[in-house]
């Protein structure tokens, strides 16, 4: 049985071969890639032992980005609801309104390590695309941003930030039209430009280092939860539900990093991903509807597939959510049982989103909406003495026509 080892992060706990647990992960590319990957690799180990680019990473984080974001209880969701404390870690107020920005960061200052002056990235709610247009603004590179054309549509209002910024947005016509089409054609670009090109993958998927660059972005967020949760408690609490959103995985990994070492017993990780509208078949949750091992956009890892094994098309309400693959971290996560995951469909994320915003000053996006959803499911059953903490990665203010259009505002 693979087991987790303690005392280790997660994104080193992989085989020489980038393999989690011995088959979730690795690095399935092209010939073409493979000096640009080693260089890449070599690269990042360096710079995350680096105590100046640290010190760098850091002041950005603490200066630009805005770190520590706002560890709050939804007093009024948890009274209405009863049962177990409601908390949230209220992610969307980072710099952009998402999580997106401590990996669009660190993937920028390393490509000025690497004295690079082009990045290209892919983006489904558009909020990878806007971090990474906002941090090549910052630091004075050029950038590319590919999007399915469906996305383009959904979540103008990012789009509009992200060429306000600067950025080149490339429409992507193939496919769904959505983010698995976007990071394959960001990939095919990449294969042809990497001597002068770096490529920020938006999420913890994709050939080893980008899973590991991620989740050393993203790990800033569970950083800094351990440390409010001690300063709010005095102590770790012996009952913890961490709940997020899981697409691609990365905000997820980042609120989970500095817990996985607990016993599952006291500190539980609840996975939640996008079962998309009730009455489809179409969804996008690998990980809890019984998907199978497959090959996506140069990793192993549970995919949504047809019969034949070609990738299913996917469907959900939340963009950023609508992706057929998952990260190999939360593959190895789910065989080991220390992460659980379950779903919520379109129409369980909406209502979570009307029962938050009635009696929160909050405004989660379509993404983590699908983790209150999951919230407000459990707390009433549970009792007063377990802290329930929603990671709210994204705000709402990308979801407006959405939201307007399903529920009239």
């Amino acid at each position: 049985m693979i087991k987790i080892k303690k005392g280790k992060p997660l994104i080193d706990q992989h085989d020489k071969n980038g393999f989690w647990g011995g088959k979730f992960g690795g690095n399935f590319i092209p010939e073409t890639l493979k000096k640009p990957i080693e260089d890449l690799t070599i690269l990042f180990e360096k710079l995350r032992r680096d105590k100046n680019f640290i010190k760098e990473r850091d002041y950005y984080f603490k200066n630009w980005v805005g770190a520590p974001t706002p560890f709050i209880k939804l007093e009024n969701l948890t009274k209405h609801l009863g049962g177990a404390q409601i908390w949230a870690k209220v992610v969307s107020e980072a710099n952009g309104g998402a999580h997106k920005i401590y990996n669009a960061t660190v993937h920028c200052l390393i490509t000025k390590r690497a004295g690079k002056k082009y990045i290209v990235g892919d983006t489904g709610a558009g909020y990878a695309g806007k971090m990474l247009s906002m941090a090549a603004k910052k630091f004075g590179l050029k950038c590319k941003i590919f999007m399915g054309v469906k996305d383009i549509k959904r979540q103008k209002p990012n789009c509009d930030a992200m060429r306000k910024n600067g950025a080149e947005i490339v429409p992507v016509y193939s496919g769904s039209q959505t983010l698995v089409d976007a990071v394959s054609e960001c990939m095919r670009y990449w294969v042809s430009n990497c001597d002068t090109t770096a490529m920020c993958v938006g999420s913890t998927v994709g050939p080893n280092i980008f899973v590991k660059i991620c989740g050393w972005s993203t790990a800033q967020i569970s950083r800094e939860l351990k440390n409010q949760i001690k300063f709010v408690f005095k102590t770790i609490p012996k009952k913890i539900k961490l709940i997020n959103c899981v697409g691609g995985g990365s905000s997820a990994y980042g609120f989970w990093s500095e817990f996985i070492d607990y016993s599952p017993d006291r500190i539980s990780l609840i996975g939640v991903e996008a079962g998309g509208p009730s009455k489809s078949k179409l969804h996008a949750a690998p990980l809890s509807r019984g998907a199978k091992l497959g090959i996506l956009h140069g990793a192993a890892s549970y995919v949504c597939q047809n019969n034949e094994g070609q990738i299913n098309e996917t469907e959900s309400i939340s963009a950023g959510l609508d992706y057929p693959g998952v990260s190999p971290m939360h593959c190895f996560l789910k065989d080991t049982k220390r992460a659980k995951y379950t779903f919520a469909t379109d129409e369980e994320a909406l209502s979570a989103y009307k029962l938050v915003t009635k009696f929160e000053n909050l405004n989660p996006s379509l993404e983590p909406c699908h983790a209150f959803a999951e919230a407000i499911k459990i707390a009433p059953r549970l009792s007063k003495d377990t802290i329930i903490i929603v990671n709210s990665c994204g705000d709402a203010q990308k979801d407006r026509d959405i939201l307007k259009q399903r529920l009239g505002r």
